[in-house]
């Protein structure tokens, strides 16, 4: 059987999540500890301690990242951050990514298929880690600007869950891409919506994934 199992001319687009499925860990952390150091992103989560203390009793996983987010990069020059968000790119592709799930990838782009990054990992370092990595694009959460400057908060949601979805599918909209065969590579629960929506979902926690699907050719 040939990747496109829907015919000839048929798209096939793979969504691939990024911490934890394309990369060994999580990478959210230590890029703000970067940017910010440990105490740069202690002060993000004492500046507003109502909020925080709020997010964490409600476990409002999306509400304590904007607040942490937001306090760390605030004020701070978007070049300044995107040049380190350059540096860390490099450190992720160097030593952080899952050999067997970027294997795939490479399978899937030999296939001629396109291959869209769909993460909550942030923008400054993870549109570098995309075009490392070749891909088509990049959806992701992306820090609020003011100019030049990095504002206070997410712009938009926080790209898990039914956001993911959302992305994708305004993505392939965009696009007038139609009824397109879906692949969906994920590691957790904030992936769960995306695997639902896909042709083809994967689950790669816990798992060594192939390098070539069975029934596929390489």
């Amino acid at each position: 059987m040939t990747p496109e199992d829907k015919g000839a001319g048929h798209e096939v687009v793979a969504a691939f999540d990024v911490d934890g499925t394309l990369t060994v860990r999580d990478c959210v952390r230590p890029f703000l500890l970067r940017v910010g150091g440990y105490q740069g992103v202690m002060t993000a989560l004492m500046r507003k301690p109502v909020a925080s203390a709020g997010a964490a009793l409600h476990r409002d996983r999306d509400r304590f990242k904007e607040l942490i987010v937001g306090g760390v990069l605030r004020g701070r020059k978007v070049q300044q951050v995107e040049a380190l968000g350059e540096e860390f790119a490099a450190q992720v592709a160097d030593g952080w990514l899952r050999a067997d799930t970027v294997e795939r990838l490479r399978w899937h782009q030999r296939a001629g298929h396109r291959i869209v990054l769909v993460s909550a990992s942030l923008g400054p370092y993870l549109r570098p880690l995309g075009r490392r990595l070749g891909v088509d694009d990049v959806l992701c959460a992306e820090p609020l600007t003011a100019g030049d400057e990095f504002g206070d908060g997410l712009q938009g949601a926080n790209c898990r869950r039914a956001e993911k979805v959302r992305r994708l599918d305004a993505w392939l909209k965009a696009r007038r891409i139609e009824d397109a065969t879906v692949w969906a590579y994920g590691d957790s629960d904030g992936d769960r919506e995306l695997l639902a929506r896909a042709d083809h979902p994967l689950l790669v926690k816990g798992t060594t994934v192939p390098p070539v699907p069975v029934g596929f050719d390489a």
